[in-house]
């Protein structure tokens, strides 16, 4: 009898920041990120999203970040992580360094600053997507600070992240906002 009053209130005794990723573990949850830093603001004129020479690109400490993030991430969960990307090439190293598995491009989390992308649209796509991925595994979703703060509000730093209660709710509940350092 007692062992079953202990089961039923160790939900309870976890911290705000452990029931939070648990929640990513057990699928109801999302980590969506901002890509790991990457100095200044936009892309250069000549941006092309084929060619990595023409954008803004990770920097030393933005390699570091999106390693951090990797080992970071190994101690949450034991279990294999899935990993959607902007197509933008900073986005994409980001989850490439992380080391975690393929990363998978997914233009819905592609930049929308400064007219390159339909604000509202992707933000609808990225409630729709979340509302019918089956997500399994733990999922990180690497995309661009507009892209975030158009779904919550938030105003993320470069390589931080934010825990999304699944289903996605208006407004939106954060359950956490992460940084592995």
């Amino acid at each position: 009898m007692k062992l079953w009053i202990l089961i039923l209130l160790l939900p309870f005794s976890l911290s705000a920041d452990e029931r939070a990723w648990q929640a990513w573990r057990d699928g109801n949850a999302v980590l969506i990120m901002r890509h790991a830093l990457a100095p200044g603001t936009g892309d250069p004129p000549g941006f092309v999203l084929q060619d990595c020479s023409t954008q803004r690109n990770l920097n030393a400490r933005g390699r570091q970040q999106a390693q951090a993030w990797g080992r970071f991430l190994q101690q949450k969960t034991a279990a294999d992580v899935q990993i959607f990307s902007s197509e933008w090439c900073r986005c994409l190293e980001t989850g490439q360094l992380m080391a975690l598995s393929t990363v998978e491009p997914l233009p819905l989390l592609n930049s929308f600053f400064a007219g390159r992308g339909d604000r509202l649209a992707q933000t609808s796509a990225l409630q729709a997507f979340l509302a019918q991925a089956p997500l399994s595994t733990p999922t990180v979703l690497i995309t661009h600070q507009v892209n975030i703060t158009a779904l919550t509000g938030i105003f993320p730093a470069s390589g931080e992240g934010l825990l999304l209660a699944l289903p996605l709710t208006e407004p939106i509940t954060v359950l956490a906002r992460v940084q592995p350092e």
